[in-house]
This record gives C-alpha cells, structure tokens and sequence, in this order.
C-alpha cells in the first residue's frame, strides 16, 4: 500500500521518524531487564530483513527463536513495531500474545499474513486493524526504516478480549513482565 507514495513524497517525508526512543521498549517498559535473547535465522540483529518477509515479496512472517526466558515465565508476548514511519508513534506490524514460553520459536510463515489462513496464536490488531502479520511496506525514497521485534517475558497469562490494540496490550502487561529482549531488522525502499 505504501509503496504507491510517489518517491518525492517519501523524500520529502524522510526526516519525519517515530524512533527508536517512542517503541513500546524504550517508551513503555525501559527499566524492565533486557536479559531475553530474540534472534532470527534469516537476519541478524540490525541487518536488512529480507524481501520474502516484506511486502515487496512473500509477506511471510520471518522465523524467530528465543531463549534466557526468566524462571518463572509463563507466557510470552511478541510486539512488533516499524520506529522509521513517519508517524507520532511507531506504526505496529505485530502483537502476539500468550505465547508458550516453552515453544521458543515461530516458524517461518507460523503468523498469519495477508492472503494467508489465520493460524490460532491469540493476536492483537496491528496499525492496520488487522490480526496478522503486517509486513514492512515503507514509503519509497524514505530511507531504511527499523523495525523493532520486541519480546515479553511474562509472569501470568493475560486475559484480553480477541483482537486487542497495543493500549490494551501493554495495560495488561504492567506489573506482569519479567523481562524483555529485542531484534532489530531493517528495511527500505529504494
């Protein structure tokens, strides 16, 4: 959908950023430990996310494991937001939550995305309201956009009604998370 922002505007626009700073990591739960590992193998941390899992090809979910889950933890929440829009908050792409902690890993293509079945992991809608992966589309010519897998070490399920938004989300997690760690990928439109 963003691709189709002539390159002109997306220049125009590229100075306007969420950030790194307003991503409910840093904004919402800074002070948590950062003692969780999320990893990818299809992309390091910081380096570009490949096309497949973009909207400029497969759409897929990327795969992703995690591990250095706290004692204790009983479910676990994935959040993922783009810090490059240009928006006054980061433009979510994914909430998962209620994860098993146990499980340590989604599959590559394991959250639904657009045109695929929707799977049965309780999901919250993404800036699109949608229930699924949304995958990067970043304007054209706006330069790399960061995009901030977060996970959520929690101590207790938590009890939401089916789709939530990130408000929701996060209100139930306070008080309840035990530790965090995050992934950045990158991507852009050239």
């Amino acid at each position: 959908m963003l691709e189709k922002i002539p390159h002109a505007v997306g220049e125009a626009l590229s100075g306007l950023k969420a950030g790194l700073q307003a991503t409910t990591y840093h904004a919402e739960f800074a002070e948590t430990p950062a003692t969780v590992r999320l990893t990818s193998p299809a992309f390091a941390d910081g380096a570009a996310i490949p096309a497949r899992f973009t909207q400029d090809g497969e759409r897929t979910s990327p795969p992703l494991t995690w591990d250095s889950l706290p004692l204790g933890t009983a479910r676990v929440v994935l959040l993922v937001e783009d810090a490059g829009s240009p928006t006054p908050r980061p433009l979510v792409h994914l909430i998962a939550w209620n994860l098993m902690p146990e499980a340590g890993s989604l599959a590559e293509g394991a959250l639904p995305s657009p045109g695929g079945a929707h799977q049965s992991q309780d999901l919250g809608k993404n800036s699109f309201l949608q229930d699924q992966w949304l995958p990067p589309d970043p304007p054209t010519g706006h330069g790399p956009h960061d995009y901030l897998f977060q996970i959520y070490a929690l101590d207790t399920a938590l009890a939401l009604d089916a789709s939530p938004g990130r408000s929701a989300v996060i209100e139930a997690m306070h008080g309840h998370v035990l530790a965090k760690g995050s992934l950045t990928g990158t991507y852009a439109r050239t």
